[in-house]
């Protein structure tokens, strides 16, 4: 198990103080985690590192979709769940600021959520062993589920959506917006979202954030520059936290915690997607007007928030 030495202390976890709710998800494999825990079952126990190669570039070119390469590769393993997940232990390497910035989280009363395309009770083991099974409990996984027979002859996924990628990542991040606003609809606040990712399978629920960051090198910042979305840039998750807190501060001086975020995505609207009134939730419906603009103001009034200098330099 490597856990490298963090560069931030503990004391840098600490509170900030300020009123506006903010909620964040990130992707897991090359995230928090340097390498991919599917890479490390299907190369040691599955199809093999050769085969892997082949299937992944299947889903590059879109001759088959993510959900039917990842049921060839999951149903490669024959490896019962515990003995697999020795090997994990050892290849696996977690971000050395991650543990740091999510004492700072729960510091902040900052809900920290995963968001994969993984299988959830993978997820969930790989956290309880680095960090420890009190830590990892503050934290929510939206993945997919598996189901694992004992002898690990068969390795199934059960998908969270229906859909090609099985996980809706984009969706996850919508509900948990519209589930935010709603509790904070009685102190006239909006939640800011963040999101914090590495590759382009996380670009559709970093489009629904307010506040974007990307591994610095990897190809979700490359694809980033490449169509001019605002972004930030990260080494570690120590980066993050430097951020958060700068951001933090600057929303708390211009708007008190009230109303729209300083740096709010007007993209981020779910609202303004919807089609079709039976996608509305039935509380939607029922609400008197008045009620709704203050909701989701941005779905019933035109609002073009001002794009933080942070942000509007990374997309430069």
């Amino acid at each position: 198990m490597s856990v490298p030495k963090p560069s931030m202390t503990a004391a840098n976890a600490g509170k900030v103080g300020t009123k506006r709710k903010i909620i964040c998800f990130s992707d897991f494999d090359g995230t928090i985690f340097m390498q991919d825990t599917g890479h490390v079952l299907f190369d040691s126990h599955g199809c093999g590192a050769e085969r892997r190669e082949i299937l992944d570039q299947q889903i590059k070119t879109g001759e088959r979709s993510f959900k039917e390469v990842s049921e060839e590769m999951w149903g490669s393993l024959n490896v019962p769940f515990d003995d697999g997940f020795e090997v994990m232990k050892t290849a696996l390497e977690i971000d050395p600021d991650f543990q740091t910035f999510h004492k700072f989280c729960i510091a902040n009363s900052i809900p920290f959520n995963v968001i994969s395309a993984g299988l959830k009770p993978i997820l969930k083991r790989v956290l309880d062993t680095f960090l420890g099974e009190e830590e990892a409990s503050h934290i929510d996984i939206v993945a997919n589920n598996a189901e694992i027979n004992t002898p690990g002859t068969e390795w199934k996924p059960v998908w969270l959506h229906d859909c090609d990628l099985g996980h809706d990542k984009a969706l996850s991040v919508q509900e948990a917006r519209t589930m935010a606003s709603l509790e904070c609809s009685e102190t006239n606040t909006i939640p800011l979202i963040v999101f914090i990712g590495d590759g382009v399978s996380d670009l559709p629920a970093a489009r629904q954030a307010d506040v974007l960051f990307a591994r610095r090198g990897l190809r979700l910042e490359e694809y980033c520059i490449e169509n001019k979305i605002a972004y930030i840039p990260f080494d570690t998750f120590a980066d993050i936290q430097k951020e958060i807190q700068a951001l933090m501060k600057q929303d708390e001086e211009a708007t008190k915690g009230h109303g729209m975020p300083k740096m709010a995505n007007p993209r981020a609207n779910i609202w303004r997607r919807i089609s079709s009134r039976n996608a509305v939730p039935l509380w939607n419906v029922a609400t008197p007007r008045d009620e709704k603009m203050f909701l989701w103001p941005e779905a019933y009034t035109e609002v073009t928030p001002k794009m933080p200098e942070a942000l509007a330099v990374a997309a430069a």
